[in-house]
């Protein structure tokens, strides 16, 4: 597996990641910029920016005011797809779906930025650590209007990541919300990645720290077993 050039503290910070919430691609720059907000505030300890369709410049503005609160909350920065984008707010990572540029490319481009991957099977999961991803989502776990092309992978992938031992971070990922976030951990995730849950919700702060006290709890339940 390729070397990866991130700091210690960057892998450090991956390796606690339990709440990882993505931003609604289709929300307004103001609704967005409040959801990453919420986000920090709720217990989250990534946030990834994603966004489709709006000018270069656009996105740059908003990463930038991401970056700001999620500096000033200690939270990581992921931002989808635009690897120009992440690097010039200083964001401390991308993700890269399975059509984007390959990991090694963004690895070459970036040598210090964590690259997160997209991955729809064992074997995807698989390459993309040969590829040298520092962290992979896994998923779709459920049926999701967030990625409508995509189908739904099941409990059953998440089960067969886990039991695969990856050596690095990874995040179920896809129509996961409260009511069947529990399922989603006993079947191994270690993480979760989230959206609607939390973008979509009337309190999406609430709703992020409802998240973060429920895979809190789910650990806790862990270690004492």
């Amino acid at each position: 597996m390729p070397a990866t050039n991130i700091d210690t503290e960057k892998q450090r910070r991956l390796r606690r990641v339990r709440l990882y919430v993505v931003s609604d691609a289709s929300a307004p720059v103001a609704r967005a910029l409040a959801c990453v907000a919420a986000a920090c505030d709720g217990g989250a300890d990534a946030v990834q920016l994603r966004r489709k369709g709006d000018a270069g410049l656009t996105d740059y503005r908003l990463a930038e005011r991401c970056r700001e609160l999620t500096a000033a909350a200690g939270v990581l920065l992921i931002v989808n797809d635009r690897i120009d984008i992440a690097m010039a707010c200083a964001a401390d990572g991308v993700h890269l779906g399975q059509d984007d540029l390959p990991v090694a490319v963004a690895r070459r481009l970036w040598p210090e930025g964590i690259v997160g991957r997209s991955t729809h099977s064992v074997e995807q999961a698989i390459a993309a650590l040969g590829d040298g991803a520092d962290y992979l989502g896994v998923g779709p776990v459920f049926v999701t209007p967030t990625k409508p092309k995509t189908p739904a992978v099941g409990l059953e992938l998440v089960s067969a990541v886990a039991t695969a031992g990856l050596p690095i971070p990874w995040v179920a990922i896809g129509g996961i919300d409260r009511d069947n976030l529990s399922t989603v951990l006993e079947a191994g995730a270690p993480a979760v990645a989230v959206v609607r849950a939390v973008c979509a919700a009337d309190d999406p702060r609430a709703a992020a720290r409802e998240l973060r006290r429920l895979v809190d709890a789910r650990r806790s339940a862990e270690v004492m077993a």
